[in-house]
């Protein structure tokens, strides 16, 4: 931590975005669109856990309750056999998963140009010492 002056230019701004319910209860936020993602590109749900080093269990169940919560789908399940079982996003899931997407970059731009605003009067500021 410091106590001196930081350069303006070198400030940064994160922010974070989700969904939830009236009463507070989260539905999807960058974690769970990550997982979304991730079983997209890997093709299945184990694979997604493994490679974010999630447990399959938990992750199941946060998928089943924001499925509950939104009313789709959001994985298809096939159970197991020679090949073992296979969870892969429905067709439902794609189209959350892509339209978050779109979305999130929507507000990360938003967002950058509101800091760049913000930025610009920090700069006044400092230069009415």
């Amino acid at each position: 931590m410091t106590d001196q002056k930081v350069n303006i230019e070198e400030i940064l701004l994160h922010h974070k975005m989700w969904l939830e319910t009236p009463d507070g209860q989260g539905i999807l936020g960058d974690g769970k669109w990550k997982i979304l993602k991730t079983v997209d590109q890997e093709g299945s749900l184990t694979a997604a856990c493994q490679k974010l080093g999630l447990t399959y269990r938990r992750t199941w169940g946060d998928l089943k309750k924001i499925e509950q919560q939104l009313g789709f789908p959001l994985l298809n399940k096939s159970r197991g056999g020679k090949e073992g079982g296979m969870s892969e996003l429905s067709p439902q899931g794609k189209a959350l998963t892509a339209a978050f997407d779109r979305f999130h970059s929507r507000v990360d731009e938003v967002v950058a140009e509101a800091f760049d605003t913000f930025r610009h009067t920090l700069r006044e500021l400092e230069g009415i010492q």
